[in-house]
């Protein structure tokens, strides 16, 4: 019997890591409209699909920048999302994330699975030592999602990212490859 290829960067039990690709625009987009009420005030996804031609493509071409869509393998789905930005080379070999389930996902344990898939493949193929998330303190959901991933949380930052006209609180959550064990 031949070996099938996965098209998975990596694979859990219910969801699979990829890249971004142009082609995912109209769902990804359709996803983030229908997620508008999850996401605000915290994350503005594109929802229309040019900006998400934009957006992709500096995932995509960018190299301090990783895009990777959670999907559920039943069906392929796209769950969720997870960048790792500001990848720094060198000496510092860090990235920061930032992510976001779709509603129809939300709270099923989707993105939990694809946050470790990201970290592992971060810490193996990427070469990376250090993850940090900035969460605003009020969003409760990506904290839990921090923590539960094996983030500790080091400090707080205040008025440090500019989201939706204002300069927004953050703690600082990290994570190093010899705190994955």
């Amino acid at each position: 019997m031949p070996h099938t290829v996965s098209r998975y960067l990596a694979e859990g039990s219910r969801v699979g890591i990829r890249p971004f690709a142009l082609e995912d625009g109209p769902e990804f987009t359709a996803r983030a409209r229908e997620s508008k009420d999850l996401h605000r005030p915290w994350l503005f996804p594109p929802d229309a699909e040019d900006v998400y031609a934009d957006y992709a493509g500096r995932l995509i071409e960018d190299p301090a920048k990783a895009g990777f869509l959670v999907c559920e393998l039943d069906g392929g789905g796209i769950a969720g999302f997870i960048n790792i930005n500001n990848i720094v080379r060198g000496g510092f070999q860090c990235g920061a994330l930032g992510y976001g389930a779709f509603a129809h996902a939300a709270g099923r344990g989707l993105m939990r699975e694809g946050l470790d898939l990201v970290i592992g493949y971060a810490f193996g193929p990427l070469g990376l030592h250090r993850l940090e998330i900035n969460a605003q303190p009020e969003n409760t959901a990506s904290i839990a999602l921090a923590r539960g991933a094996g983030f500790r949380l080091e400090g707080f930052s205040p008025k440090m990212i500019y989201i939706d006209g204002d300069w927004r609180d953050h703690e600082r959550w990290a994570l190093t490859a010899e705190m994955r064990g």
